[in-house]
């Protein structure tokens, strides 16, 4: 009896040595980093930040993550260094340190996405929930600190990076000047706002040569006296069919809308609604696809990266052709010459309306997503339930892109042939982005 009482004692001992790894799974779940990203966008969209701030945003978040990844795995993926433009250096892991890669992947993000653009701190909470649940499961004291220490040293790297982007700069930039000239964009209602951003195309582009490298054709030139010419054509065309919208037509607007900041006004009554920015929409959807694809941890991390920089670009090569252009909106140009009562089914955006913004950048990223996971990808886009828009689903990310194509036509802010050409234009971005870029091995 004595013996079998020192063997289980022994055995006891010996199951009580045995690490506990039940943090792992938790921390090295691809959904924990998803809803990370989810996170941040809620705080984007609380601040109310514009859809190009956002995107930048992310994906200097993105990249952090990415190279904490890709130092901790550098048989399968290769640094994003020298690949982007002015990406010179980062952080390398020290050697024998017990860093984590996902947890620090996932400490990097948060310490980026929330130091780009906010005061430090704006996640503070949601990372403390994180590694408090992570201890709790085990996580040991050095690992956390190992993590940590690497996750703060690539995000200042990244931090360093990022400022010498141009965007500090262009926050002292001349102003758009209004002119009230035939075919010049104006402001809108109901907020009047000036337009926005609009110096973004100088702000430095990640693997574009530069905001000019795939412009469009110029847009239909205003011409409103020929009643017969492309230009009249398509305001009339805009204006018929919002007159005359279906339910199927008006749910793909709605759910396409991404509209950050809609002011609403009833009567004497003002108030505000916020969305999801067209980036932050394609941040959900990427989560969607890794969810759908069952891709693991760092395989996520790589698709938010890549992604994330094809908006970045799109967004930058999209701003230099409004801006240069600085085309009327269909809002203005009905109300001022056929219907002073007309308006669009959708809020329309503070800046001008060729090439369409939401067009070009959903299109960079269809491209970029089908590269990483391939054509014919169904899935359903869950991204607006939270805001009461019921899903659509998609059998390919390219005719999502297509579909965002019809859909701010139906909105009412883009002519048809803005959308078209907008949709060329990301496509072209996003497939030069994804074939130049090497990143899985």
């Amino acid at each position: 009896m004595k013996g079998l009482l020192v063997c289980l004692c022994i055995i006891a001992s010996l199951y009580s040595c045995k690490p506990n790894l039940e943090y792992k799974k938790y921390l090295h779940d691809p959904q924990l980093f998803s809803n990370t990203v989810h996170e941040l966008n809620g705080v984007v969209m609380g601040n109310n930040f514009p859809p190009m701030i956002a995107a930048r945003n992310y994906t200097y978040g993105a990249i952090a993550a990415y190279e904490v990844i890709a130092a901790g795995y550098p048989k399968k993926y290769s640094s994003l260094v020298g690949q982007l433009n002015g990406l010179g250096t980062v952080a390398k892991p020290a050697a024998n340190m017990p860093i984590d890669f996902e947890l620090a992947a996932l400490l990097a993000y948060i310490k980026v996405g929330e130091a780009v653009t906010f005061p430090e701190g704006s996640m503070q909470d949601y990372k403390d929930s994180i590694l408090n649940l992570a201890r709790s499961k085990g996580l040991p004291g050095n690992i956390e600190k190992a993590s940590q220490q690497f996750a703060d040293s690539m995000s200042i790297s990244i931090i360093s990076w990022s400022k010498k982007d141009n965007y500090a700069q262009t926050r002292s930039s001349e102003k758009y000047t209004v002119k009230d000239l035939p075919g010049r964009w104006v402001p809108t209602p109901p907020m009047y706002a000036q337009a926005a951003e609009p110096h973004w195309m100088e702000i430095r582009t990640m693997v574009l040569d530069s905001a000019k490298q795939f412009a469009p054709p110029p847009p239909i030139p205003y011409n409103l006296d020929d009643k017969s010419g492309a230009y009249y054509q398509q305001v009339m065309a805009i204006k018929n069919a919002i007159d005359s919208l279906t339910e199927e037509q008006k749910h793909m607007a709605d759910f396409w809308d991404d509209n950050p900041f809609k002011l609403n006004v009833s009567g004497h009554l003002m108030f505000a609604t916020k969305k999801f920015s067209p980036s932050g929409h394609w941040m959900s959807v990427i989560g969607i696809a890794a969810k759908t694809a069952k891709s693991n941890y760092d395989e996520t991390v790589y698709a938010y990266a890549k992604t994330s920089v094809g908006l970045f670009d799109a967004f930058i090569q999209c701003w230099f052709v409004k801006y240069t252009y600085n085309t009327i909106r269909p809002e203005t140009v009905i109300n001022k010459f056929i219907d002073p009562n007309w308006r669009p089914y959708l809020q329309t955006p503070a800046f001008p309306e060729y090439t369409c913004g939401h067009s070009t950048i959903s299109s960079a990223a269809a491209e970029v997503l089908t590269g990483i996971y391939g054509d014919n990808f169904a899935y359903t886009d869950s991204t607006e339930l939270e805001f009461g828009i019921a899903n659509r689903s998609f059998k390919s990310f390219r005719l999502a892109a297509l579909e965002n194509n019809s859909a701010r036509f139906f909105g009412g802010i883009h002519f048809h042939p803005s959308c078209i050409a907008a949709t060329k234009e990301g496509k072209q971005v996003g497939d030069y982005i994804s074939t130049k870029l090497k990143m899985k091995k």
